[in-house]
């Protein structure tokens, strides 16, 4: 190779790069479903990966791509970019940005509204984005329609496991290879443990409250009985 083709080769490597602290674009494909790359899903992206540890980001992408692979299993026709928007945002409540004394995932919810107000996001589109995100933690979320089913079913594949009806262990390899864990499960844990400890009313039930349990020493929950026993009523 003589200098002229070195310096060309160095240059289109160069414009092949990654500039320095700018993110890496997602693949266009994992496992045989798209990565949605419309405006308000690149801004959603964004702000996830800016607000979230890498460990955390990794986990809304999965969340997005074992729940489309559940969908598509089960026969589902879903809108690709509310899902997407909906999974990508799920946890901004366990993030330092957005964690509040709201359930995780109200506070979630309500973070992901403001976003998309801002992108004049359509309400009626708005407001499913929302349910996806404030049920996925929730079996209510099972029953409503696969926007907001799948956010749920996508992220429950990826704490606990994929259900092989659904998912080929191909396409876990897959999508982890593209999305790596990270040490996932201790890195989730801790994170939801800090949210429990900074913000008590966050985590009074739900998975949540297990994890306040385990990990806050001084955790001592109100129990239901006993907000039934003080009720101002003589019976």
């Amino acid at each position: 190779m003589n200098r002229r083709e070195a310096i060309q080769v160095a240059g289109s490597l160069a414009f092949s790069l990654t500039t320095p602290g700018e993110a890496e674009p997602l693949p266009t494909k994992v496992a045989g479903i798209r990565l949605v790359d419309s405006k308000v899903a690149k801004a959603a992206t964004d702000l996830s990966r800016s607000v979230s540890p890498p460990s955390l980001f990794n986990h809304t992408v999965r969340t997005y791509l074992f729940g489309s692979l559940v969908g598509r299993a089960q026969g589902l026709k879903f809108d690709e970019e509310l899902l997407y928007v909906a999974c990508i945002l799920h946890d901004l409540g366990l993030t330092e940005r957005f964690a509040g004394d709201l359930p995780f995932e109200l506070q979630g919810a309500q973070a992901a509204k403001k976003f998309l107000d801002e992108q004049a996001y359509a309400k009626e589109k708005s407001a499913i984005v929302w349910d996806g995100i404030a049920m996925h933690a929730s079996p209510i979320g099972q029953f409503k329609q696969p926007e907001i089913s799948l956010v749920g079913e996508g992220a429950g594949a990826d704490v606990i496991a994929p259900d092989p009806a659904h998912i080929k262990q191909g396409e876990v390899d897959e999508i982890v290879k593209a999305f790596p864990r990270l040490k996932f499960k201790e890195a989730f844990l801790m994170t939801c443990a800090d949210v429990a400890r900074k913000h008590p009313r966050a985590a009074g039930q739900g998975f949540m409250r297990d994890i306040r349990e385990r990990y806050v020493t001084d955790f001592h929950p109100v129990n239901f009985c006993d907000r039934v026993a003080k009720a101002p009523f003589s019976e």
